[in-house]
């Protein structure tokens, strides 16, 4: 998405203000609002319509191209995809004080944890096991001081007594949930699931339109990519790496057909100009990692690729990639400070 298409969503104010508004620099999922970006329906043939749409969802811009032969079960297809969409941004919006994840941060425990959230929990524990705790959802603690420390007339990092306290609260391990309760062991603990509940969103819109019946799509929800399938000269989809120093000189470019990519990066979410302290925290010493600009993860779902993403990028950039290597299925794209880039064993460009 162009900086004048922001602006004409916007009614022309600064880009930053823009994402201040949305929400994405309270670095968490914001309401749904169905603002249509655009909307295109494209008749190739008379057995092969293209359909596609953007809107702003999740603090972020959605778009969605499916091809089908009937125009209409796209277009229904899409409709239910973004009601999805919707739904479960609403019940994980943790600054919505009336959401189940709302209610935990405030409460320190939930008896009755929704579907939906105990899946995103469940496999962000999985993720902060297995990244040797890279990943690590118990960090609002530190996104919230560094809010805090950086708003007002006269902002300033945390001092040092500050970041020791706050991360006495940072531990997954110290999460319980079982069944449908969860509880978080340590007073003042709180979760931030945004690291992982796009991607999960993405593959639940996914899951929509495979439902009902399209077989060939591509979401792309801010860096967060679902395809399925083929585009319309039967080709795989080609995604392009988002880059980092928004030139449009894509780090590199890949072909999908069925399975997920996210990207994770400094350069969208910050609190400070410049930019040390963002949304990307590393749950050890609670600083943002400054090794990597960005950092590209395939998967087979895109719940897996985000979460996979922030881990990458908290870890040095060559434990990452040995980290990536590990992992069946998936594959990784490292762009280092300075635009140096480093890829995984079967990283395979367009």
């Amino acid at each position: 998405m162009m900086e004048k298409d922001i602006k004409r969503l916007s009614g022309g104010m600064d880009r930053r203000n823009f994402l201040k508004l949305s929400g994405i620099l309270g670095v968490g999922l914001t309401a749904a609002a169905a603002i249509p970006a655009s909307a295109e329906t494209v008749k190739f043939d008379r057995k092969l319509y293209k359909v596609s749409e953007t809107r702003l969802a999740m603090g972020t811009f959605v778009s969605m191209t499916l091809l089908h032969t009937s125009r209409d079960q796209a277009e229904a297809a899409m409709g239910t995809a973004f009601e999805e969409i919707d739904r479960l941004t609403r019940d994980m919006n943790r600054f919505d004080r009336s959401t189940a994840v709302a209610q935990l941060n405030r409460e320190g425990q939930l008896a009755d944890v929704p579907p939906d959230m105990a899946n995103v929990i469940k496999r962000a524990l999985a993720h902060h096991r297995i990244s040797n705790g890279a990943f690590d959802i118990s960090v609002k603690p530190v996104v919230d001081l560094f809010k805090n420390r950086f708003s007002g007339n006269k902002p300033s990092p945390p001092t040092e007594k500050e970041m020791r306290e706050t991360l006495r609260l940072v531990d997954a391990s110290r999460i319980q949930l079982a069944g449908n309760s969860i509880l978080l062991k340590k007073p003042g603990m709180g979760i931030t699931l945004d690291g992982i509940a796009k991607g999960y969103i993405v593959d639940k819109a996914s899951e929509a339109l495979s439902g009902r019946g399209i077989e060939n799509f591509l979401i792309n929800a801010g860096g967060d990519i679902r395809t399925s399938g083929r585009r319309q000269d039967g080709k795989p989809w080609t995604i392009a790496v988002q880059d980092p120093r928004k030139k449009q000189r894509y780090p590199d470019k890949i072909k999908m057909m069925d399975g997920a990519i996210a990207t994770s990066g400094n350069y969208e979410v910050y609190f400070d100009r410049e930019k040390m302290f963002h949304h990307i925290v590393n749950p050890t010493n609670g600083f943002s990692p400054n090794a990597s600009a960005s950092v590209s993860v395939l998967a087979e779902t895109a719940m897996d690729a985000d979460a996979l993403s922030t881990s990458v990028f908290v870890m040095r950039p060559e434990k990452g990639i040995r980290f990536v290597n590990s992992l069946p299925g998936c594959e990784c794209l490292v762009v280092k400070k300075g635009n140096r880039k480093m890829r995984s064993a079967g990283w395979k460009s367009a």
